[in-house]
């Protein structure tokens, strides 16, 4: 079980790494290994796998037994039962677009950090009274982007986050430089014809430009 202090402190490690996480959807299995490595080897090692696909789960249980110097998550985790799987396939994380009273709870007796989507003042407000200080902001860009994290700044200054959805190359730099931004969330360097391809040259070079983002 976690208490939400270590909890807090395991986030921090994870957002530390890098600068942006990408937020990866594998529709084709064969696909995973060489997508992580393409990512992981210049510069982007936290790895965010959403439970958008069939192979998901499976997909998150390869890179985590293949890729050490992959940090690989889960993310659109719904419920306390997508928190479980995903614990069982080697998640290092878990991310979720939202939060419930359901999954802050199974998040407290769970073996992997949660870190819970929060879209307005008072969802964080709530996670906050659960025990959490560090947030995914999302949808970034639609919920007020820039100028919403610095109002949270103000009452809440002790949650940090990270912000995703909208979010491109050019518009992590602002986020970057907010003080309770630990790094950003974002797809713009899986294109969706590099990796329908097999182009993981681009996709190396795309996550080498995000991994030189300063913060």
């Amino acid at each position: 079980m976690l208490n939400t202090v270590h909890h807090n402190a395991l986030v921090d490690a994870v957002f530390a790494r890098a600068p942006v996480v990408p937020v990866i959807t594998i529709a084709r299995i064969e696909d995973a290994l060489p997508l992580a490595r393409a990512l992981a080897d210049n510069g982007l090692p936290v790895l965010e796998v959403t439970l958008r696909t069939a192979c998901a789960l499976e997909a998150i249980a390869l890179i985590a037994r293949e890729l050490p110097q992959a940090c690989v998550g889960a993310g659109t985790i719904l419920s306390p039962s997508d928190l479980h799987k995903v614990e069982a396939a080697g998640a290092q994380f878990a991310i979720s677009p939202g939060a419930t009273d359901a999954l802050y709870n199974a998040a407290k007796s769970g073996k992997v950090p949660l870190i819970p989507g929060i879209a307005t003042a008072s969802e964080l407000m709530r996670g906050v009274e659960h025990g959490w200080q560090r947030f995914k902001f999302f949808p970034a860009e639609a919920s007020g982007g820039v100028a919403a994290l610095k109002g949270f700044a103000g009452p809440l200054p002790m949650a940090r986050f990270c912000p995703t959805g909208g979010i491109d190359i050019g518009k992590a730099p602002k986020y970057l430089a907010l003080p309770n931004v630990a790094c950003v969330g974002g797809s713009w360097m899986l294109p969706n014809d590099a990796i329908a391809s097999g182009d993981w040259a681009r996709v190396g070079t795309l996550a080498r430009e995000a991994a030189a983002l300063p913060r």
